[in-house]
């Protein structure tokens, strides 16, 4: 059985910012770390929130893989563009200090464009989109990753899951978000699969026999040994155009590290010749267009917002209920969680309380009462 229970933001909150603070991440920068996992959470995408905390970050860094202070150094930068290397520091803050830099260079020419290099794992990549949106700007970012997917026709992971993400505002409460993997789905799903004791659907994972695979912990285990590899979105083969998200799965590994001089593909596999683990050297990307660059933000949204009205107002499928655009079921998830809290399994729960007696803090958390 999986015991779900919910923690309230502030409880979390503090947790999260206290266990970076203890491993040597700056106060400011900890308060960037713990924001971008809980926007994870707060918009339903519990593969990249809390679930992750210890195994993608604290883990990282006891093992000095990722260094908790972030030297954000900029390598080179014009009006419009800059390069930046982040020296394996924490991604989130190497991301939001990006993002944050193109933002700022759209308000006075237009558009912003920052390549960074030397990052590691930033989180959900719709958090810096998001960050554009606010200013009333289209944001665009994508990174590399370890490598996860196998090209059409082959059965190597060679190409990371790659999020192309794109954030545009709107009128409305929330902005078009479409934040999701260049694969039918991404390794923190099947991590969180396998923390519940389910299997993969079928499809979603192809085998080195080229085969498709589901038992959910023998994929993770296949995918390290690189006898598994994730199915480009499209799905194995050409029939159903798996070629198009091996495409667009190429475009983010060039554009996370061409520009910046970056590693790719399997130099991003965090294992040495040795067979030791070594920082991950990630790359990515972050755009911001200015929209009062062209005809103005009203004019923008205005268009936009009837786009997306008209596509959710279109005529419906009698086996469904309603018709979404990008980044609304995300806010709906946000109206029902902001009350509640976050949501954990027992293997969070473990997770939570490990970090918790190790970095020796004081958080209690409610699912306590029921011993694990």
């Amino acid at each position: 059985m999986n015991n779900i229970y919910y923690i309230s933001w502030d409880l979390i909150e503090d947790f999260l910012r206290s266990s970076f603070e203890k491993l040597g991440v700056p106060k400011e920068d900890a308060v960037i770390c713990a924001d971008v996992l809980m926007e994870s959470d707060k918009r339903g995408i519990e593969s990249h929130g809390i679930n992750r905390f210890k195994t993608i970050y604290i883990d990282r860094i006891k093992l000095g893989i990722q260094n908790p202070v972030t030297n954000f150094e900029v390598l080179k930068e014009t009006e419009t563009t800059a390069v930046v290397d982040g020296h394996d520091g924490m991604g989130m803050v190497i991301a939001y200090k990006s993002m944050k830099m193109a933002i700022e260079k759209a308000k006075l020419y237009g558009m912003g464009m920052v390549a960074t290099r030397n990052s590691s794992h930033y989180g959900i990549a719709g958090y810096y989109a998001t960050m554009a949106t606010k200013e009333g700007m289209i944001g665009i970012t994508g990174t590399n990753a370890r490598p996860s997917i196998a090209p059409t026709f082959g059965v190597e992971n060679m190409l990371g899951t790659n999020p192309l993400t794109f954030g545009i505002p709107t009128n409305e409460e929330f902005p078009f978000i479409l934040d999701c993997a260049t694969s039918i789905t991404q390794r923190g799903k099947i991590e969180y699969y396998s923390r519940m004791g389910k299997d993969t659907p079928e499809g979603m994972v192809i085998g080195e026999d080229g085969n498709p695979m589901t038992n959910s912990k023998e994929i993770l285990e296949f995918l390290t040994n690189g006898k598994a590899a994730l199915s480009p979105l499209g799905g194995i083969g050409e029939e159903l155009a798996g070629y198009k998200g091996y495409g667009y799965a190429t475009v983010v590994e060039i554009l996370s590290s061409a520009l910046q001089s970056g590693n790719y593909l399997k130099m991003l596999n965090g294992i040495d010749e040795q067979g030791k683990n070594t920082p991950y050297h990630l790359g990515h990307f972050f755009i911001a267009i200015n929209t009062n660059a062209f005809l103005g933000e009203e004019v923008f949204k205005k268009t936009a917002t009837s786009i997306l009205r008209e596509l959710r107002s279109s005529k419906l499928s009698p086996h469904e209920k309603r018709i979404y655009t990008a980044g609304e079921k995300e806010y709906l998830c946000y109206l029902q969680r902001k009350d509640t809290g976050v949501p954990v399994g027992e293997s969070v729960q473990k997770d939570l309380i490990s970090v918790r007696n190790e970095l020796k803090l004081p958080h209690v958390f409610p699912f306590e009462a029921n011993k694990l």
